[in-house]
């Protein structure tokens, strides 16, 4: 259950103001259908994170404790740092494509090397739980994505996104630093 909630929590909180976020409130401004956008949305942070977390539960078998604690660390300090840089979403392209389709490449394109990706890898090999890593990621890049379709293009300016990107990423920053400490065993 603790990679379950630990990667909930991290990729919840590492969507907002992020590129899948600004997708798919581009997505429901432009095209409509929230729940195509949704699917869309879910089968992309899906394979995204299958893909992250049962490589992170395969790294598992190969590193001490101590190594996967600081590949937590490493993960959460990545997170804080690039919360630190605005996120411009992609162009959604020609709007020809069936929106589920569009919904799909767009998000599984943003998703790619993405924050969410590396706490599902990094939990998934701390925790060895690949299948509670992913959905824990999936479930908290979804909540997250719920604000962004209801709000669409007024998400940028009802939400604070700047502060609360710069409020996450300094958390990121301060967990990863205490994390590095302990698997350091400095602290």
């Amino acid at each position: 259950m603790d990679a379950l909630l630990t990667t909930f929590v991290a990729a919840a909180l590492a969507e907002w103001g992020d590129k899948t976020q600004l997708v798919v409130a581009a997505l429901a401004a432009r095209r409509g259908k929230p729940v195509l956008i949704l699917l869309g949305l879910l089968l992309a942070a899906l394979a995204s994170n299958l893909v992250a977390a049962y490589a992170g539960a395969y790294v598992n078998d190969g590193i001490a404790i101590r190594a996967m604690t600081l590949l937590v660390a490493l993960a959460l300090l990545f997170g804080g740092v690039a919360g630190l840089f605005r996120r411009k979403p992609p162009s959604l392209g020609s709007g020809r494509a069936p929106l589920l389709v569009t919904a799909f490449v767009l998000c599984l394109a943003a998703e790619l090397g993405d924050r969410s990706q590396f706490f599902a890898f990094a939990l998934a090999a701390r925790f060895d739980s690949a299948a509670l890593a992913a959905a824990g990621a999936t479930a908290g890049i979804m909540v997250a994505a719920v604000p962004a379709i209801l709000l669409g293009d007024r998400l940028q300016t009802a939400v604070p996104l700047r502060a609360i990107r710069y409020c996450v990423a300094g958390l990121f920053l301060v967990a990863g630093f205490i994390t590095a400490m302990q698997a350091l065993q400095l602290a």
